[in-house]
């Protein structure tokens, strides 16, 4: 698939085919999401692929909107390594590129998966804290790890439906806002 082609009909799907995915095509794409540019190239995404169905069914319990995780293949969660995201906690100043980093690796994550004829949706953690606080102690996860996303996979059971034209010219300023 072209990359063009790949970043404008790539879509949330969220009915699977109740067939496993080998693990090889699974590592291909987080192999992709870890070539995402992170700031100060700090690497600081973590992954986590589950496959255990009833985790799958309980995350509804957890983020509201995993109802459908329960008939993924499987569920890869993107996490963030705290310790070595690039931050600042000085000078009166307090921020991280944690979540940043991750949004990028969901994204190639995303499209790889779709260039490999899986669907995926995205279902957020973070910045939902209850959510990323019971995700933690569900998933015994280590105190410098924050969970980002949720991301299902799997086979589409039905073919989305493409939006209208997105492109919005009006959305777009030239060299003044």
């Amino acid at each position: 698939m072209e990359l063009m082609e790949g970043l404008l009909t790539r879509r949330s799907v969220r009915k699977y085919q109740d067939k496993k995915i080998p693990r090889e095509v699974i590592e291909e794409i987080i192999k992709a999401a870890q070539y995402s540019p992170t700031a100060h190239n700090r690497q600081p995404w973590e992954f986590l692929v589950v496959d255990d169905k009833e985790i799958l069914a309980h995350l509804r319990h957890i983020q509201r909107w995993t109802s459908f995780a329960k008939d993924a293949a499987c569920v890869i969660f993107v996490l963030g390594d705290i310790e070595r995201s690039f931050n600042r906690t000085k000078d009166n100043e307090s921020w991280s590129f944690i979540d940043v980093d991750c949004a990028i690796a969901t994204e190639n994550l995303l499209l790889a998966a779709h260039a490999k004829g899986l669907g995926a949706c995205y279902c957020g953690a973070a910045p939902m804290q209850r959510v990323v606080d019971d995700l933690k102690d569900y998933l015994q996860l280590p105190e410098h790890i924050r969970p980002f996303a949720i991301v299902p996979l799997g086979y589409p059971a039905e073919e989305p439906k493409q939006p209208d034209d997105r492109y919005n010219p009006d959305k777009i300023h030239w060299g003044k806002y």
